[in-house]
């Protein structure tokens, strides 16, 4: 097993972005993270890209080899990775098992997704394949709908209060103020909050994250050659992938994603650390409750501590544990392919001290997407090269 590190990343900005085809974001994305590496494209030997609904929204299929073809890698392996929102985390653990087992040296990967040129409600129906669609879609149950049963449930056992879960909007709102490449740059407020609009009681507008174009990528390779071409490399301490049930109806605790902890274990075990190593963290804040989850299933806070968490300001950008400094999902924007590859770009920023909004002293982050309402997570720890 030999030592991974990012040499390079690249991301367009996420949002409207009306006059940019879905090949295209992924290309310009690719170029901005080669050039980052100083790696010759010529280099590059397989392409993994995370992509969930690009034939249904963007009309667009084959979208690997079409975006290898575009960047002048005629001929390599180009391969597109769906696992739902998870697509982007798992085409990063594609390309860095490659290269940790000696397979390529140097791998790009990419995530990439169009959905703002659909109304909603085709975004919607898309987006709902993630579930399954025997035992739940077909009854009209949406994502709102789920994780507002997953709210219900947190708030039910831990006594979580509706404005805990709020405060996760606000911060990471706040955060994505402060980012060039996020959807949404103005702060809001638990008043706000809780007083938009009901999508799904108890879940309202501002706990959900927007429709998102964009596209992120990494160049993946052997630690040696990333030191060959660049003194900001970011080594790939651990990966971890795990899946778990996708209905609700086959899930024995709503407030928790086995997918998650399972990914989460394998990742730390890898890494030889522990959760409280960690100084940084991007995860999967689809809905304001996921973060919640999310940082406990983690093992980064303790079962029920993720509304205090979030309200006492433990988990801002300046607290004991910075989660989302990007903005995550609600603020920064989920191009739903692309969101893990983009936590990716966000964490190699921190980690090399370049970050919009910097984590005073990060040296090991943590990366965690997941797909569906728990079919499928990965988890990636990445530290200072």
């Amino acid at each position: 097993m030999r030592d991974v590190s990012i040499a390079g990343v690249g991301s367009t900005s996420f949002g409207k972005l009306p006059d940019r085809g879905i090949v295209e974001l992924a290309t310009d994305a690719c170029r901005e993270a080669l050039a980052d590496s100083g790696i010759p494209h010529e280099r590059v030997q397989a392409l993994y890209l995370g992509n969930f609904v690009g034939e249904r929204l963007a009309d667009q299929g084959a979208l690997a080899p079409i975006v290898a073809r575009r960047l002048g890698l005629d001929g390599i392996p180009a391969t597109k990775v769906e696992a739902a929102c998870a697509s982007g985390g798992i085409a990063l653990r594609h390309g860095y098992l490659t290269v940790t087992a000696g397979i390529h040296d140097v791998v790009l990967v990419a995530g990439v997704e169009k959905m703002t040129d659909i109304p909603t409600g085709d975004v919607t129906a898309a987006l709902a394949t993630a579930g399954d669609e025997g035992l739940e879609m077909r009854t009209g149950l949406t994502f709102p709908g789920a994780f507002a049963m997953v709210m219900q449930a947190h708030m039910a056992r831990y006594g979580t209060s509706r404005e805990q879960i709020a405060a996760v909007s606000v911060k990471n709102h706040d955060n994505g103020a402060a980012n060039p490449k996020a959807q949404f740059r103005k702060p809001t407020t638990i008043e706000e909050v809780v007083s938009s609009r009901f999508v799904a009681e108890p879940l309202r507008l501002f706990d959900c994250p927007p429709i998102t174009d964009g596209a992120a990528a990494a160049v993946v390779c052997t630690a040696e050659i990333a030191s060959q071409h660049t003194n900001r490399g970011v080594r790939i301490l651990a990966s971890g992938q795990g899946s778990g049930p996708v209905a609700l109806s086959g899930m024995d605790d709503l407030t928790s994603f086995p997918a998650t902890v399972r990914a989460a274990s394998e990742a730390f075990g890898q890494a030889r650390i522990a959760p409280g190593d960690v100084d940084v963290a991007e995860v999967h804040d689809c809905f304001t409750i996921a973060e919640l989850v999310a940082t406990e299933d983690l093992g980064l806070l303790p079962r029920g501590d993720g509304g205090h968490a979030a309200e006492s300001g433990e988990t801002a950008v300046n607290g004991r544990l910075p989660v989302n400094p990007s903005g995550g999902l609600i603020a920064k924007g989920h191009p739903v392919g692309a969101s893990g590859v983009g936590q990716i770009y966000d964490l190699a920023l921190q980690l090399r001290g370049e970050a919009a909004n910097q984590v005073d002293g990060a040296r090991i982050g943590l990366a965690h997407s997941m797909g569906g309402c728990g079919a499928a997570a990965a988890v990636h720890i990445l530290a200072h090269d």
